[in-house]
C-alpha cells in the first residue's frame, strides 16, 4: 500500500522535533500573616521542564478580580500559550473575593498585601527556578487586580521592577458601592483619609519616585476609563515613563484576554532591557 509522502514528512517531523507545551500546576501556598493557606495557578513555560536544570526565569504575577479566584484567568483566555512565547513563568494567586489586595486597617484578618507581595513571592522564588530580582518580577491584574498590582508595586518597589493595570480600579473612591469593599477599607466616611491615600490616582508622584516600568490599559466602554484617563494624565504631567492604551471594549473577558497579550509583551521587553530576561 503506497503512503502518501506528506504522511512521512508530518511523521518525521513529530518524531523529530517534539512538541512541548506550558505545563499548569495548582499549588498551597500557607500564609504567616492570616494562618491560614490558599492556592494559586503556576504556568511554567515549556523550556521549564525541558531545558537545562540550571536554567532560570522571570515571573510575571497576575491577579483577578472582584469575586474571582485563582482559577480566573486559565479558565478565561490562553494565557500558558504566553509562558512559552516569552519564556516567563506566570503566577496566578488567590486574593479573596473582595480583599482589594490590601493590609485591611479595619479586618486583621485580611492581609492579602503581605501575602501577594511578600510570600506568594517568597514561596514561589523558593519552590521554583526563578530569577529572584526585581528586573525579573512584574505585577499586573483586571479590575480590582490592576488596582491591587499598582498598589502592591508601589509599596514595594524593590520587589517589582514592573507593573501594570488591565481595567483597574485606580480610584476605589468610585466604587463605594461595591460589596464587601467596606468591610476591607472601612466606612468610606470614617476612614476617608485611608480611601484617598489608597486611590492610585492620587498617588502618581509615588510612581516617578519607584522607577517601575509601567504599563495600563483600559476599554473604551469601560465605566473605569475615566479615572485611568486621569491616572494617565497625572504620570504624562509629572514626567512619569509609561505605556498607556484604550481599545475597543468594556469590563469583559473578551478584552481582558486580548490586553493580556499586550502587557506580557511589554514585561517580556522590560526584563530583556533590566537584565531579568530568561537565563538559558
Amino acid at each position: 500500500m503506497r503512503i502518501n509522502r506528506a504522511f512521512w514528512l508530518i511523521l518525521t517531523l513529530l518524531l523529530t522535533n517534539p512538541v512541548w507545551a506550558f505545563q499548569t500546576r495548582v499549588v498551597t501556598i500557607p500564609s504567616a500573616a492570616m494562618h491560614k493557606s490558599l492556592e494559586a495557578t503556576v504556568v511554567l513555560p515549556d523550556h521549564y521542564a525541558h531545558g537545562k536544570a540550571t536554567d532560570r526565569f522571570p515571573v510575571v504575577y497576575l491577579l483577578h478580580g472582584s469575586g474571582g479566584d485563582y482559577t480566573d484567568w486559565t479558565a478565561n483566555s490562553h494565557i500558558g500559550t504566553l509562558a512559552d512565547r516569552y519564556h516567563v513563568i506566570l503566577v496566578m494567586p488567590d486574593g479573596g473575593h473582595e480583599s482589594w489586595y490590601i493590609d485591611s486597617p479595619v479586618d486583621p484578618r485580611s492581609r492579602y498585601e503581605t501575602y501577594v507581595g511578600t510570600e506568594v513571592v517568597g514561596y514561589i522564588d523558593t519552590h521554583f527556578r526563578t530569577i529572584a530580582t526585581r528586573q525579573a518580577r512584574a505585577i499586573t491584574g483586571l479590575s480590582m487586580g490592576g488596582f491591587g498590582a499598582l498598589h502592591i508595586a508601589l509599596d514595594r518597589p524593590d520587589e517589582f521592577g514592573a507593573a501594570g493595570s488591565i481595567s483597574g480600579a485606580v480610584d476605589p473612591r468610585g466604587c463605594e458601592d461595591e460589596p464587601g469593599i467596606d468591610q476591607v477599607f472601612g466606612d468610606p466616611a470614617r476612614h476617608a483619609d485611608f480611601w484617598n491615600n489608597e486611590a492610585i490616582v492620587e498617588n502618581a508622584r509615588s510612581l516617578a519616585k519607584a522607577h517601575i516600568a509601567l504599563t495600563i490599559d483600559c476599554g473604551v466602554s469601560d465605566s473605569f476609563v475615566q479615572s485611568n484617563r486621569m491616572l494617565h494624565a497625572r504620570l504624562v504631567e509629572l514626567g512619569v515613563p509609561h505605556d498607556y492604551a484604550e481599545r475597543p471594549g468594556g469590563h469583559t473577558w473578551t478584552y481582558w484576554a486580548n490586553a493580556v497579550q499586550y502587557q506580557v509583551l511589554f514585561f517580556a521587553s522590560s526584563f530583556k532591557k533590566s537584565g531579568g530576561a530568561a537565563q538559558t
